[in-house]
């Protein structure tokens, strides 16, 4: 478990992944990026996969990522 605090509630002990692009959707994956040879993401169709939401605010440009959202 990291020490990582949320900037929004301050909730401590953020779950660790990596966000994918592919097509038009961005997605969190769980856990570590482990690359293969070819520099790709290793053991990608084995992870739980959730929807990146973005919200900008209009006043200082802080952007919030969300990812409650299964694949």
């Amino acid at each position: 478990m990291n020490q990582l605090a949320c900037t929004s509630c301050g909730h401590v002990g953020l779950g660790e992944g990596y966000v994918m692009a592919g097509g038009h959707l961005a997605h969190w994956v769980s856990g570590l990026l482990r690359r293969g040879a070819l520099g790709g993401p290793k053991g990608y169709g084995q992870s739980r996969k959730f929807v990146v939401e973005v919200f900008r605010c209009p006043s200082c440009g802080h952007l919030e990522l969300f990812a409650n959202q299964p694949m």
